[in-house]
C-alpha cells in the first residue's frame, strides 16, 4: 500500500511539474513576494527576481515574446540596456567600472517578461496590493521607530528619525506613490456611494501623508507629490473640483507647516543649503547637486553625441575635483539627475532613448481604470523624481518603475486585447471564420 501511495504521489508531482498553470501560479507568488519585499530589503528583491525569472522562462511562448519585444514598450528599454553594453567600447574607465555601470540598466530587461506574464495572469492586482500592504506595515514601523529609535534596523551611525530600513528617500517615494495611487479608488468608491470603503482607503492615504509631514520626508517627494496630485486632477476631475482640492491642499499645507517642526525644518533646508553653498562653497546637499549638474553639462559638451562611454562618470569628476575644496571637490559616479547621468555616458543618443522610453510607457497607460492610473502614476513619479536623482538606474526606485510599469502594463495589454476581441465582427457578418488564438 505504501508503494502504491508513493507512486500516486510521484505521479501527481510529475503532472504538476509539467503543468504550465502550476508554474504560472509559482511566478505569481514570486512576484507577490518581490513586491512585498521591495520596501524592506535589497537582498530579497534579488532573490525573488531571480526566482521569478527561473520559473517563468521554461514555459515562455517564444513567438509571443518576440512579438512583444518588437513593440516600442519593450524595444526601447532593451535598446537603452544595449547602449550601456555597447558604450563600454569607447569608455576610458577601467573594465570593473564599465561592468558595474551596466548593472543598473539590466533590470529593464525584466519589462518584457513582466508584460508577457501579467498579460496572461489573473493575479496582477494581488501584486500591487502586496506592495501597498507592505508599505502600510513599513509606515506603522516608521511611527514606532520615531518614538522608540532603538527599534530601528539601521546600523549605528546611520540612523534617521522614523527610518526602519534603507533611507528616507526610498521611504518617501513609496509613501508618496501609495498615497496618491489611493486617490483614484477613493474617488470612485465615493462616487459609487461606498462610503465606508472610501473612508478606509482615504484614512490609509492620509496616514502616509501624515508620516511624511510629522516624521520624515525627502525634499524630492515634497516637490514631486503635488505634481502627481495635479496629474490626477487634470485627468479625472472637473475644474471646479480641482479648485476646491487646491484650496483644501493649501489649507492642509499651512496647518502641517505650523504643526510640524520636522516639515518646516525640511523645507527650510532648501534656502539654507543654497545660501551656505553660494557664500562659502560648503558641500551642502543642494550645493553638491548644483556642482554635479554644472560639471555634467561641461562633460556633455565635450562629447555631445555618444558621450564618454559606460562608467566614465566618476573618472571625469575625479579629474574636475583636483585642487578644489568644498562642494567643488566632491566626486560622484552619479550626478543625481537621470538625464545628465545618461548624457554624460551616452550623449544625445542615450537621452533620446531614455525620453522615448518614458513616452511610450506614458502612452501605454492612456486608458481609463485603476490599473492605467497606477501605471501612469509610476511613470510620472519616475520622470519628475529623476530631475533630482537617477531613479531609473537607482536600485530601489528603478525596481519600483520596472515592477509598476511591467505589472500594470501587462494588465493594461490584457484589457486592451480583451476589448479588441469583444468588438470583433462575428463570422456571419464577415462571411469567413474568425480564429481566436489564446
Amino acid at each position: 500500500m505504501t508503494a502504491i501511495a508513493d507512486n500516486a504521489m510521484a505521479a501527481v508531482l510529475a503532472r504538476r511539474w509539467r503543468d504550465p498553470a502550476a508554474w504560472t501560479t509559482t511566478v505569481d507568488v514570486c512576484a507577490i513576494l518581490l513586491a512585498a519585499s521591495l520596501p524592506w530589503s535589497t537582498s530579497l528583491v534579488g532573490i525573488f527576481a531571480t526566482a521569478l525569472l527561473l520559473t517563468r522562462l521554461p514555459f515562455l511562448d517564444l513567438a509571443a515574446v518576440w512579438r512583444l519585444a518588437r513593440q516600442a514598450i519593450c524595444a526601447v528599454p532593451i535598446a537603452l540596456f544595449a547602449l550601456t553594453v555597447v558604450g563600454m567600447l569607447w569608455s576610458d574607465a577601467d573594465w570593473a567600472a564599465r561592468t558595474y555601470a551596466v548593472k543598473p540598466a539590466a533590470k529593464l530587461l525584466f519589462l518584457p517578461i513582466l508584460f508577457y506574464h501579467f498579460q496572461r495572469s489573473k493575479r496582477g492586482l494581488w501584486v500591487l496590493i502586496a506592495f501597498l500592504v507592505s508599505c502600510v506595515l513599513l509606515e506603522a514601523a516608521s511611527w514606532l521607530v520615531a518614538f522608540i529609535p532603538s527599534l530601528t534596523m539601521k546600523p549605528h551611525g546611520f540612523e534617521n528619525r522614523g527610518i526602519v530600513v534603507k533611507d528616507y528617500i526610498d521611504q518617501s517615494q513609496e509613501f508618496a506613490l501609495s498615497a496618491v495611487a489611493l486617490v483614484y479608488p477613493v474617488v470612485q468608491l465615493f462616487r459609487a456611494k461606498k462610503l465606508w470603503q472610501a473612508a478606509l482607503l482615504a484614512a490609509i492615504a492620509f496616514s502616509f501623508v501624515a508620516n511624511m509631514a510629522f516624521v520624515i520626508v525627502s525634499r524630492t517627494a515634497l516637490v514631486t507629490m503635488p505634481i502627481m496630485i495635479a496629474v490626477f486632477g487634470l485627468l479625472h476631475l472637473r475644474w471646479r473640483t480641482n479648485l476646491m482640492i487646491l484650496a483644501a491642499v493649501a489649507v492642509l499645507g499651512v496647518v502641517a507647516w505650523v504643526a510640524s517642526p520636522q516639515l518646516e525644518s525640511t523645507v527650510a533646508t532648501f534656502s539654507s543649503d543654497y545660501r551656505q553653498y553660494k557664500e562659502t562653497g560648503r558641500a551642502t546637499s543642494i550645493g553638491e547637486r548644483l556642482e554635479f549638474w554644472q560639471k555634467s553639462l561641461r562633460f556633455v559638451a565635450e562629447a555631445p553625441v555618444f558621450g564618454h562611454g559606460t562608467g566614465a562618470t566618476r573618472g571625469l569628476f575625479e579629474k574636475a575635483a583636483e585642487g578644489r575644496t568644498g562642494a567643488a571637490a566632491s566626486v560622484i559616479g552619479n550626478p543625481h539627475n537621470q538625464t545628465l547621468n545618461v548624457a554624460v555616458q551616452w550623449g544625445v543618443v542615450g537621452v533620446v532613448i531614455l525620453y522615448a522610453m518614458w513616452l511610450v510607457h506614458l502612452l501605454l497607460f492612456r486608458g481609463e481604470g485603476l490599473v492605467n492610473w497606477i501605471g501612469l502614476l509610476v511613470v510620472v513619479q519616475n520622470i519628475f523624481t529623476s530631475l533630482f536623482n537617477s531613479h531609473v538606474f537607482d536600485f530601489h526606485e528603478g525596481w519600483m518603475y520596472v515592477l509598476g510599469v511591467g505589472i500594470a502594463g501587462g494588465m493594461a495589454l490584457k484589457a486592451s486585447t480583451n476589448e479588441s476581441a469583444s468588438v470583433q465582427p462575428c463570422p456571419e457578418a464577415t462571411g469567413r471564420v474568425q480564429t481566436h488564438v489564446g
